[in-house]
């Protein structure tokens, strides 16, 4: 007798199988028709089948009840994500890509980073009621930098070819492969202070806290893992062409060979404690030094599949575990303070950073360029991955007593809640901006239009009309003349434009005959007498 086996692992299979295949059916006109990202259809969709809603996916279950293996599961996803987007950014770059614009870089890796992370923390800090200021800091530090994978979405598809200009795209694709792994810098420099200078702190002071930061964060994490991609990028580029220069390797190990570059240094990395996040986007970049593995794939398919896959996963599963109940019910900021919070940070967290050095930045070109790069610099999986990154430091904080230290259990109260906020909204505000900019260009002229159609009037907009001209209705309104009269001494009207909304010209009887353009025969003989005087004139002198 057959039996139903409704297990976690046939839920899990069937629901994702499914999503992707329905979203699979109308991904054309979702991503290229309708300008919704991915991301953001994913995330609905992580919330629909959730716990919050349908109950169909169950983090805490494939986690066995427990709320750190649970965070470990999101920490080590997060990691694998971009671990694997990094080096597909770095592929996709040109030759030598990070050395010719190494000056645009230098201006959004130094300078952009702080100043988005200076005024992060001062927006944290000043409505997060009863925060220190290192506590602002290191919540701030999780949101400086700009996810590669809603990026992404930002400059790649039709639009993006349409509408963004190449060197932009690459600057903000590099900008947001590089800034990912420099984020270590500005989340341990707070998390250090507050675990050795704040009160009830370790022994050591400040001292031992910068002195960590400088040897550990700055040496070990972020040049070893620069000098570790550099190496491994560098073999793999040699051995992928050893062996394809021998007709070693086939087709289809060819293609995955950057996703299986990724697999490989996350890690590695990972087991000697280095940024496998910045290894990985400087080993992709290095790999393709040369730009013939990014020429010899250019039209592989294969890569961007994977790409989709992990993207919609990844979001699926953020939709899921995202504590949203917290927004409403917490004991760190109420709701009425978090909502300003997220749209204050997604106004002014970038955007006047960019303002202030795009004339820097070549690629930059005017203010419209440098409103967009401000304005789109969003806060996802990196903003998540850098959230359980301290966490897990914040565990390590103790009292004498070997417990975790009650300021350090408050700031992860807070990073929880607001980071995950500002991640839910970036998600969701700029997923949405290319459709609802594109929807609010085209609905003022559709109502134009329908209000002319009603009125009889078919009018493109901004005409230049006159309105005591009588149209005629054989000719464009571009080519009508107006009716010559005699003895009419009032001013001729000035130019009206015409307005969206409505028409300032009256409906005309169609069935009219056309107006007599013809001059009379006195006013004809005036132009001739005129003329000849005019003649002799030119003539005498």
């Amino acid at each position: 007798m057959p039996t139903l086996s409704i297990t976690n692992f046939n839920i899990i299979c069937a629901v994702s199988g499914g999503f992707v295949l329905s979203f699979g059916l109308v991904s054309y006109l979702c991503k290229e028709r309708l300008f919704l990202s991915e991301a953001l259809i994913a995330l609905l969709a992580g919330v629909a089948f959730g716990p919050n809603a349908t109950n169909w996916i169950r983090p805490l279950d494939y986690a066995n009840g427990s709320i750190d293996a649970l965070n470990a599961i999101t920490l080590y996803f997060s990691r694998l994500v971009l671990g694997i987007q990094l080096v597909i950014a770095g592929v996709q770059l040109p030759s030598k890509y990070l050395l010719r614009e190494w000056k645009s870089l230098a201006y959004l890796l130094g300078p952009g980073m702080i100043g988005m992370w200076i005024c992060s923390t001062l927006l944290v800090w000043g409505l997060v009621p009863n925060l220190p200021f290192l506590h602002a800091m290191a919540v701030a530090a999780c949101i400086t930098p700009t996810d590669p994978i809603l990026s992404n979405t930002i400059v790649k598809g039709q639009f993006a070819d349409k509408n963004i200009p190449r060197e932009l795209q690459r600057i903000i694709i590099a900008e947001s492969g590089a800034n990912d792994g420099l984020g270590y810098p500005f989340v341990f420099l707070p998390l250090f202070l507050i675990k050795y200078v704040t009160n009830g702190g370790e022994s050591g002071g400040a001292g031992v806290a910068v002195g960590l930061w400088f040897g550990e964060t700055m040496g070990y994490v972020i040049l070893l893992s620069v000098v570790y991609g550099t190496v491994i990028g560098w073999i793999a580029k040699d051995a992928l062409h050893f062996s394809e220069s021998k007709k070693f390797i086939d087709r289809e190990s060819f293609l995955v060979f950057a996703i299986t570059l990724a697999l490989f240094v996350t890690g590695t990395c990972g087991m000697i404690g280095s940024d496998d996040v910045l290894a990985c986007f400087i080993a992709g970049n290095v790999f393709t030094i040369d730009d013939w593995f990014r020429l010899e794939t250019l039209d592989d398919s294969i890569q961007p599949t994977i790409d989709m896959l992990l993207n919609v996963a990844v979001f699926v599963w953020f939709g899921a575990v995202c504590p949203w109940h917290s927004f409403l019910d917490n004991n760190v900021i109420p709701i009425y303070r978090l909502v300003p919070l997220g749209i204050l940070i997604l106004l002014f967290r970038r955007l006047p950073v960019v303002l202030a050095m795009h004339k820097q930045i070549h690629q930059i070109e005017g203010m419209r360029h440098a409103l967009f790069v401000g304005f789109f610099g969003p806060i996802g999986v990196s903003a998540i991955f850098y959230l359980y990154v301290s966490l897990d430091f914040l565990n390590s904080i103790v009292d004498a007593t070997g417990a975790v230290r009650s300021d350090a259990q408050q700031l992860g109260e807070v990073m929880q809640v607001v980071i995950w906020f500002v991640a839910i909204c970036s998600n969701v505000v700029h997923g949405l901006s290319i459709p609802l900019g594109k929807l609010g260009y085209h609905l003022p002229r559709t109502i134009s239009s329908a209000v002319l159609s009603r009125d009889g009037d078919t009018t493109e907009p901004f005409q230049i009309v006159s309105s005591n001209q009588q149209p005629d209705q054989r000719l464009g309104l571009r080519h009508r003349q107006p009716e010559l009269t005699t003895n009419d001494t009032r001013p001729i009207p000035q130019p009206i434009v015409f307005r969206i909304g409505g028409s300032v010209i009256p409906a005309q009887d169609v069935t009219a005959p056309p107006p007599d353009l013809s001059v009379r025969p006195e006013i004809r003989e005036s132009l001739a007498t005129s003329t000849a005087s005019g003649r002799q004139l030119a003539e005498d002198v």
